[in-house]
């Protein structure tokens, strides 16, 4: 390697965190600057009313191997849990009754994993149960790189492979919508055949379920924050930058922060890791990545309802609805510090419908649909505390022919890299995406500033200057 370079990262969410841990191993001087108050990016926590919450529940996958080896890397393990077979409750109805089932797997090898948990499935009759491991198979050999598969809904495949809309809910849905944030009619096919063979039939362990056992703060901020300052990383909150102006000879920037005493930083080599729509505002102009392409990705929401009881209703970690409006519920009380009653969290991907509404008839709709499907009324629980958080562009769109929007770590402008969940990555907007997007963007990075020698820009740019 020359001489160390300076390095600026933009933004400080997973993928910009990971970024910067990677540059400043391979011997950079690295700063980070995020405009918040603190690190994580759209996975972090928040306290309301003495009550600790996460913006969303977000859970990760025994395949999410870069984003396990990040927890690991920060000294985080011990704040995360992994089952050790995936094991999901379904709680619905079928047959006009109330029914339980389970999508678990045995210790057989993939495909035949699932088997014993389609024969059981109650919400699906004998005919459906053969139609959807029919499907599961053909989907197993979906190139997942054919622009014609990205152009086409995963809905569509689906009806053209025999499944009904019972199957569509209680199976494809199920899966399809938390992890891509869209239902299967506005779902490319390429995204989600991706997550269905990386997920479930890449190997028989792969689907494994983890989440947090404490508020995610303390892992993407507290945790993350420690072992960035450990590895040298400068990390500034609250330092929101305005623009990113490359150098008079090509080489070089000035990256400029707003604030009460604007200034401008130099450096060598910049990773852009925001998301799309700011992303497009900071890009300079040479930086060969349209700005319209970006915001072409789109939006989809999330939004969050949460439920105090004054006992227990749910006597499972976590359960997916079925024929009902609830799509996944979690139990946070653990890790939310709750000590008596129990804190649940319905989460709503996909959310158009529910971002329209109030928040009083979101709480209407939810307390009622809970109380379908758990024994909230035999138990004469009360709700001590509601509310409902709402995050608008939680992900990119993983719509039909966003694969060809979404940029490259790599720009025309040399010492310039992308990172974020929505880049090129082939994972959906996920946790795992984000990593993996900051690991590639150190690389890009890494990569230029070691074929050249870290050349400021000729007008001499100091290392700190103000505007």
């Amino acid at each position: 390697m020359n001489s160390p370079g300076r390095v600026i990262v933009v933004g400080g969410g997973l993928a910009g965190i990971t970024a910067a841990l990677d540059c400043a191993a391979a011997g950079h001087a690295v700063t980070l600057l995020e405009s918040r108050g603190r690190l994580g990016g759209q996975a972090y926590s928040f306290e309301r009313d003495g009550l600790v919450a996460d913006n969303g529940q977000h859970v990760f996958l025994r395949c999410c191997t870069e984003y396990r080896a990040f927890v690991e890397r920060i000294g985080a393990r011990e704040l995360v849990t992994l089952q050790d077979r995936l094991d999901i409750t379904v709680i619905g109805r079928a047959g006009g009754r109330a029914r339980r089932g389970r999508l678990n797997r045995t210790g057989l090898p993939s495909p035949l994993h699932l088997a014993g948990a389609l024969v059981r499935y109650p919400f699906l009759s004998w005919r459906e149960r053969l139609s959807a491991a029919v499907a599961m198979a053909a989907l197993a050999r979906v190139d997942v790189d054919d622009p014609a598969n990205d152009a086409r809904t995963f809905g569509a495949w689906l009806g053209a492979h025999g499944q009904s809309a019972g199957a569509v809910e209680a199976v494809w849905d199920l899966i399809t919508r938390p992890t891509v944030n869209l239902g299967v009619s506005d779902a490319s096919l390429a995204q989600a055949a991706y997550v269905f063979q990386e997920g479930l039939l890449s190997s028989a362990s792969a689907g494994d379920l983890g989440h947090a056992r404490v508020p995610l703060s303390q892992i993407h901020d507290v945790a993350a924050g420690a072992a960035l300052r450990r590895a040298g990383v400068d990390v500034r909150v609250r330092a929101g930058v305005t623009a990113i102006e490359p150098g008079a000879s090509g080489l070089g920037f000035r990256v400029r922060l707003g604030g009460t005493a604007p200034e401008a930083l130099a450096a060598d080599g910049v990773v852009l890791a925001v998301g799309p729509e700011r992303m497009a505002r900071l890009l300079p102009d040479d930086a060969g990545v349209a700005p319209e392409s970006l915001r072409a990705l789109g939006a989809s929401p999330i939004v969050n309802v949460h439920l105090v009881y004054d006992r227990p209703v749910l006597d499972v970690e976590f359960a997916a609805g079925v024929g009902n409006p609830v799509q996944w519920v979690f139990d946070r009380t653990d890790s939310a510090g709750v000590e008596h009653g129990q804190y649940l969290v319905v989460t709503l991907s996909a959310a158009e419908e529910e971002l329209a509404m109030s928040n009083e008839a979101v709480l209407e709709r939810y307390q009622s649909a809970l109380a379908a499907l758990l024994p909230v009324g035999e138990r004469g629980a009360q709700v001590l505390r509601s509310f409902v958080t709402r995050d608008h562009a939680a992900t990119f769109r993983a719509a039909p022919g966003q694969r060809a929007l979404r940029p490259a770590p790599v720009t025309a402008l040399p010492g310039l890299a992308l990172a974020g969940a929505h880049t090129d990555t082939g994972w959906p907007a996920t946790m795992e995406g984000a990593v993996r997007s900051g690991q590639a963007a150190a690389r890009v990075m890494v990569e230029w500033l070691d074929r050249a020698a870290p050349a400021s820009d000729p007008s001499a740019l100091p290392e700190r200057a103000v505007a």
